[in-house]
């Protein structure tokens, strides 16, 4: 991944708080919002999902190791689908997120 490239996808980062964990989560470009038009949000947005914080191995398999986790982005898919608890905070998020953008978009072109 290009250094330019690489700054832009971490601009559209940001992190929501659920369930005790945190998750750092990228925000939908407009054609990603246009794409999802239709879809169910909760299994779209998934791939969203590029990074927890807090989470164990204990905190997806019962009886699991206690020490933190390094990110896995299919684990994490498969884990949020059993997590109805996470999951309305990041699609909440990410809608939130989207929006804001398209906010600023505007604010920027009424100057």
């Amino acid at each position: 991944m290009s250094a330019l490239l690489d700054k832009l996808r971490r601009a559209r980062e940001f992190k929501v708080e659920a369930g005790g964990f945190t998750f750092t989560v990228l925000r939908p470009t407009d054609v990603d919002y246009l794409e999802l038009a239709g879809q169910k949000t909760a299994r779209a947005i998934l791939p969203f999902v590029i990074g927890w914080e807090g989470v164990t191995e204990g905190d997806i398999i019962p009886g699991g190791d206690p020490h933190p986790l390094p990110f896995d982005g299919e684990a994490c898919r498969e884990w949020l689908l059993d997590r109805m608890d996470i999951l309305p905070a990041l699609i909440d998020g990410f809608i939130k997120a989207h929006e804001k953008h398209v906010e600023a978009r505007a604010d920027a072109a009424k100057k």
